[in-house]
């Protein structure tokens, strides 16, 4: 058995991991240069988040439990609905805090430095942190989507893993604004693969969009932004700015990229763990680290792929696929995310199907089976409040 473990980075991910395996009896000992910190994005946790790690909603740390969320269509259309199953959403900052608070109380060492190279050729691995070397039985690596330390290619095993291309990444931007609010809001830009957010969180709000890389330049992410935070009349005077890389992965890289070694593997974003459509990356990020300790627990790196796929890669292969036809596709003549916004305005059937893909309980394998399930009830009630909200307007008399 492999005893004594190294994680490179201390997010969700690497913290769940070190915790999950320091409590089967490993000694771990997680590297990362910034602890807990204040990372860009909007730090939502679905109902699958808070089911698998039930402590996340009873943490008394602070967080927003949502349970309205407006989406805006690219022609200013807007549809509300409400969540009977709330999304909670924490500050990164004490997300991150919380669980390496766990991981440590585990019995992991938790170390404030950067690991600068990884050394995968030998039975026994080494990584460089701050000027000494350090040798392990295995390196799990949850360094990010655009970390570099990734095991180099050898004669002992084929293929290794390869950085992530720019078309499996997305550039987020965005600013934290001093406001308070409890309505989650998402708008759709027409020819975005993308989405720009309002998510509330403690004392503050996340504001910021998020793009392909490939498809999308920062200096038109600014411009974006800029007239979401014009239309919603927020103060940025005293606002911080960020931006940051993620994983928003094609179904090709997911089925094809290798995420695991004798001595090594990716998990969290360095194993682009996120959905591409939604961008939810924190579950799929602790559920990876606790896959992977129950695999070197059971004495198998090797099983990790296959256990990761049962937990949820299926499902992340289905929103890659789904991913271009939901923001460039159009359905009935116009495009599928107006529609659906024109159908949430007029369709309770349908408000009650975002819900669930909002919540995280309804799976992307059954989506298509269940919206032409329901397409004659949701059409029929468009229709019908259609002709209510026609019969409601005042008459136009003629002079």
């Amino acid at each position: 058995m492999k005893h004594e473990i190294a994680i490179i980075g201390g997010g969700p991910a690497g913290a769940v991991c070190g915790e999950s395996l320091a409590r089967a009896g490993f000694a771990v000992t997680i590297f990362d240069e910034h602890l807990a910190w204040e990372k860009p994005c909007g730090g939502g946790l679905t109902q699958r988040a808070l089911k698998a790690f039930p402590y996340l909603l009873s943490s008394s740390h602070p967080k927003k439990c949502i349970h309205q969320v407006e989406l805006i269509s690219s022609n200013g259309k807007r549809a509300s609905f409400s969540l009977d199953l709330p999304i909670v959403i924490y500050s990164r900052k004490v997300l991150n805090g919380l669980l390496l608070d766990r991981a440590a109380e585990a019995g992991c060492k938790v170390i404030r430095a950067r690991a600068s190279r990884i050394f995968t050729d030998s039975q026994r691995p080494q990584l460089d942190a701050e000027g000494n070397t350090h040798e392990f039985d295995f390196i799990v690596i949850a360094a990010g989507a655009r970390n570099a330390l990734l095991p180099a290619p050898t004669s002992l095993e084929s293929p290794r893993p390869q950085p992530l291309a720019r078309e499996d990444l997305e550039l987020t931007l965005g600013y934290y604004v001093p406001s308070e609010s409890s309505l989650m809001k998402i708008k759709f830009v027409k020819g975005l693969q993308g989405y720009v957010w309002s998510f509330p969180r403690m004392g503050h709000l996340s504001v910021g969009v998020c793009a392909s890389m490939a498809k999308h330049s920062m200096k038109e992410l600014r411009t974006i932004l800029g007239t979401f935070i014009a239309e919603a009349k927020l103060d940025t005077a005293q606002a911080t700015l960020f931006s940051h890389v993620l994983p928003s992965p094609r179904a090709q890289t997911l089925e094809r990229r290798p995420i695991a070694g004798e001595n090594w593997a990716l998990i969290g974003d360095a194993a682009a763990w996120v959905d591409p459509i939604t961008g939810e990356g924190i579950y799929y990020a602790m559920r990876s680290g606790q896959v992977l300790a129950e695999a070197l627990a059971a004495g198998s790196a090797a099983a990790y792929p296959a256990l990761i796929q049962a937990a949820f890669r299926d499902e992340l292969e289905e929103a890659a696929k789904l991913s271009h036809r939901f923001y460039h596709g159009n359905f009935l003549g116009g495009a599928v995310t107006t529609r659906m916004i024109d159908f949430a305005r007029r369709s309770e059937t349908f408000r009650g199907t975002l819900a669930d893909i909002f919540s995280g309980t309804q799976s992307y394998r059954t989506l298509k089976k269940r919206l032409w399930s329901q397409l004659g009830i949701t059409l029929a009630e468009s229709a019908g409040s259609f002709l209510r909200g026609r019969k409601a307007a005042p008459e136009v008399q003629s002079i």
